[in-house]
Order: C-alpha cells, then structure tokens, then sequence
C-alpha cells in the first residue's frame, strides 16, 4: 500500500484492507504473480505522466486465477487461468479489473512467466512490428538491451531475422541479450557510443529502440544509415533528450514515438492482429520473457529498489 509519494520505501505492506469492489464489466482474480516495472516506481514517486491518487496498491501486470465475475462478463470464466494489467493494484493477493484488460494463459504457461510477458514483450512487439516495421535482415540497435522492454526488443528482433546490436551497462546484462540473440554487444560504459557504433555497425543501423533517453539518445541516432528509423519508447534514465534537429535532416531519419495507450485508440486492428502473433509465439515457445529476479510479496520494496537501482536484468516478479 502506497499512502504518501517517494522513493519505494514509502510503501508498506499491510495484511488487512478493505478488498476491492466488484463492478459490471470487471473480474476478480487471486493473484499468483506480479511483475514489478520500472513506471512502478515512478508512480510510487509521483513521476509518472499520470497520477495515481492516494492511497493505492501500486503494481500494473499480474497472473492468475478468476474467482468472481461482475455483472455482465462472458468473455472468461471462474477458474480461468489469466494475465492482465491495470494502472495499479497488482501488487495483493487480489486485483479487480475489467476483462478487457485479460488475456488467456495459453495450456502449460507457467504464472510467472505470464506476469512477466505482457508489458514488455508487447510494447517491443508492437514497436518492432509496427511502428518500425522491421524487415528481416535489417540492423536493429536496441539501447537498455538489459532491461524488461529491450531484452523483449532483443529476443522479438531476432526472431523477426534482424540482426540485433545490443547495448547496455554491464556485460552481465550484454551477456543475457546475446542469450536471447544478440550478435554484436555494446558496453557503453566502456567508451564513447558513437564509436563504439560506429566500429560495430560501420554502414549504419536501420532501426534504433530507444526506451532509456538520456546520452544514449544521440550517438544511437547518428549511428543511423541514411532513412533509418529512432523509435523513442521510454526515458529510463530519467532524462529525456534533446536532439539536434540538422541530425534528422542530414540523415533523412524518421524519428518515431511509442505509446501503448495511442496505439490501442488509433490502431486497433495492427493490435489485434500483434496481440494474435505474439500470443502464438508465446504459447510455442519461440519467446518467452527472461525472468532476473523473484521475490516474495512481502519483499516488495525490496523489489521496487532492485529495479529503481537499476539492477534488474529482463523482468522482475513477485512471488504472491
């Protein structure tokens, strides 16, 4: 429970509240496991671009088992088996959301490895697919390649035959994505990036993934080849950058923005029919999300410091 803003040491884990109230359209559903993001701290921090109001049970994806329906639910069942993701409230024993926001386990799909698979595997999946619409062949440059949505970014880029240049902080996280099917690894602490790049990929990248900002923003982008794609999806780090716009036009870039909320109200056939390719991808085994680290319910600030402190590597879970 978060009843005042700040780091993740504000919240408290408290064994008796009120559980949440069942309305039409929605469902309750005992949850098995929770996966803890980086927009959780944020909003924790009251740094998120919307505001949770207070108090609130922070978490936003979850797995589980239905155990009650609201007025008017046909789509799921009681007993079925679900993912599903909310602004907060995921972090508990239960949750109660819309169905809407459900998907169906697919048979022989561990809890955990649910939690930790819709968010970041379908903002990668949507970006890839979508929004840069990568082709196989192409060179993809994926920035936070250690974190949730770039180890995702990595393992989908592979699988859709682009060649995936990978960069990160630590070469524990570099050696995770070339798990997952990186073939050129990039510490950026280990020098300039631009160079760095520029010896990895020396006629240039087509698409860059961007979901960290800050000073990786840049030198990913003049790493571009001429008519290249920047998609921006995040600012991990904190900052957001600033790009000087003659770097578009010299390299006739097309600077590209990632919102899932923009993507469900503008294309909701793209979506549906990446939600369909990625759910078969998931329930053949082809992807599935690289779990970190685990941790107890009761650990959760824990938890949220490991990601906010920036160890995480793919997903973290809460074991509930």
């Amino acid at each position: 429970m978060c009843r005042s803003y700040g780091a993740p040491e504000v919240v408290n884990v408290e064994g008796d509240f009120d559980r949440p109230t069942l309305e039409a359209g929605q469902a309750r559903v005992r949850v098995r496991a929770a996966a803890v993001n980086f927009p959780d701290v944020l909003i924790v921090a009251d740094e998120y671009q919307m505001k949770a109001p207070l108090p609130f049970v922070p978490g936003s994806e979850f797995a589980g088992v239905v155990t009650e329906l609201g007025e008017g639910v046909e789509s799921v069942a009681i007993g079925d088996r679900v993912s599903g993701t909310c602004f907060v409230g995921a972090f508990a024993e239960e949750v109660v959301t819309a169905t809407t926001a459900f998907t169906s386990i697919p048979d022989g799909i561990d809890e955990r490895v649910a939690a930790a698979f819709g968010v970041a595997h379908r903002t990668a999946y949507h970006v890839l697919r979508s929004i840069a619409g990568v082709q196989p062949g192409e060179k993809l440059i994926v920035l936070g390649a250690g974190g949730g949505v770039g180890l995702a970014a990595v393992q989908l880029g592979a699988v859709l035959g682009a060649t995936v240049t990978a960069v990160a902080s630590t070469d524990e996280k570099l050696g995770v994505a070339a798990q997952q099917g990186a073939t050129n690894l990039v510490n950026h602490r280990s020098g300039d990036l631009r160079s760095l790049l520029r010896a990895a990929l020396p006629d240039g990248a087509d698409v860059v993934v961007d979901p960290v900002g800050g000073q990786l923003a840049e030198p990913a982008l003049r790493a571009l080849r001429w008519g290249g794609r920047f998609v921006t999806v995040g600012y991990a780090s904190g900052v957001i950058p600033r790009i000087p716009l003659n770097l578009v036009l010299l390299k006739g870039a097309h600077v590209l923005g990632f919102q899932f909320i923009d993507f469900v109200t503008h294309a909701p056939d793209e979506l549906q029919r990446n939600e369909c390719e990625l759910l078969d991808l998931l329930a053949t085994r082809r992807v599935a999300p690289h779990i970190g680290a685990a941790f107890a319910l009761d650990d959760v600030v824990a938890a949220l410091r490991y990601v906010a402190d920036g160890k995480a590597i793919g997903k973290v879970v809460l074991d509930v």
